[in-house]
Formats: structure tokens, sequence, C-alpha cells
């Protein structure tokens, strides 16, 4: 779940709370260059606030199960304007955490970038 998303219009969240998404599929190329494709590997959904992802969204009902604040270091890529930043590749880090509420704090150059949430999902449970 990107920060700005959550920020932006998403309500808080612990372990142990069911939510309704819609889940579209990762940007996986940005989640290998935050985590390394090792912990990129085991997302298979982002969290979609905002529409715009015609048929691709699912609307999902589960239990919070883990939720992983994401941080890393942003700078210019190599060789490009000094202007636009990226990850740092390799910089990323993963904090247990119990509570989501999107304002989750930076920790020095490590900026607070979103959220990894793990849910279980009840078959048997359908979005209203």
């Amino acid at each position: 779940m990107d920060n700005w998303q959550m920020q932006c219009c998403g309500e808080p969240f612990a372990v142990g709370d069911e939510v309704s998404w819609t889940l579209r599929d990762p940007d996986t190329e940005w989640l290998e260059s935050v985590l390394g494709s090792e912990s990129a590997g085991g997302v298979d959904k982002a969290e979609e606030h905002h529409g715009g992802i015609g048929d691709g969204g699912t609307s999902t009902v589960g239990i919070v199960t883990s939720i992983h604040a994401v941080r890393c270091r942003y700078a210019p890529p190599p060789g490009g304007a000094e202007t636009v930043l990226g990850p740092v590749p390799g910089s990323g880090t993963l904090d247990a955490i119990r509570f989501a509420d999107g304002w989750t704090p930076d920790r020095g150059e490590l900026e607070f970038a979103g959220y990894l949430v793990r849910l279980k999902i009840d078959e048997d449970v359908r979005p209203e």
C-alpha cells in the first residue's frame, strides 16, 4: 500500500482488522528496486483507492495478519537529473508494526514509502 494512497483517503487499520480493499497488480519494477527481488516476489497485489485500473481491480475482503512499514533512501539515478529522485537499490527496510495510519515516521535518511500488508482471505466472505 503506497503511503500517498493511505494519506489521501485511506482508513487506519491494525493487525486483526477486517478490511475491504480494491486490489490491482503491483508495480513489480518499483518493488524490486526498493525491496530486492526476493522480498518483492512475495507481493502479489497492491491496494488502490483512486480507480483508473479498469477491469484490473478486484474487491477483496480479508483479515490483516501482518503489517510492515517500508522505508528506503531516495537519490537521483546515476546519470539522471538532480531534481528527479528514485529509490536507492538495496536501501529498503521492512519493520513490523501493529497499526497503520499513513503517517509512519521516516528514520533518518530512510523515508516512509508505504506498507507491506498480509491478508488472510476467507473465500466465504464476499464484499457487499
